[in-house]
C-alpha cells in the first residue's frame, strides 16, 4: 500500500455491510408491507402511493429517514 492509498475501513461489525438500500427496502416491503412500514417509520413515501423507486429517492436524500428504515430492517431481519 502506498502513502496515497486511503486506509481500509473495517466493516466486520457493521451488520449492513454489503446490503444495498434497494435490497433492504424490497425485503421490508415483501415481509412487512407498506402499511406496517408507514406505522413503524412515519414518512409520507410509505403512506401515499408508495413505490420502491420513490422511497429510494427519498431515503438517499434524507439521512434520518434512512437510519430509521435501516434500524427497522435490523430489528426484523434477525
Amino acid at each position: 500500500m502506498s502513502n496515497t492509498d486511503p486506509p481500509k475501513q473495517e466493516q466486520a461489525n457493521n451488520p449492513l455491510h454489503g446490503v444495498k438500500l434497494k435490497d433492504l427496502l424490497e425485503w421490508l416491503v415483501e415481509n412487512c408491507g407498506w402499511e406496517h412500514m408507514a406505522f413503524k417509520v412515519n414518512i409520507n413515501c410509505f403512506k401515499n402511493n408508495p413505490t420502491v423507486k420513490s422511497s429510494l429517492k427519498f431515503l438517499r436524500r434524507t439521512p434520518w429517514a434512512r437510519d430509521k428504515v435501516e434500524q427497522l430492517y435490523l430489528e426484523l431481519n434477525k
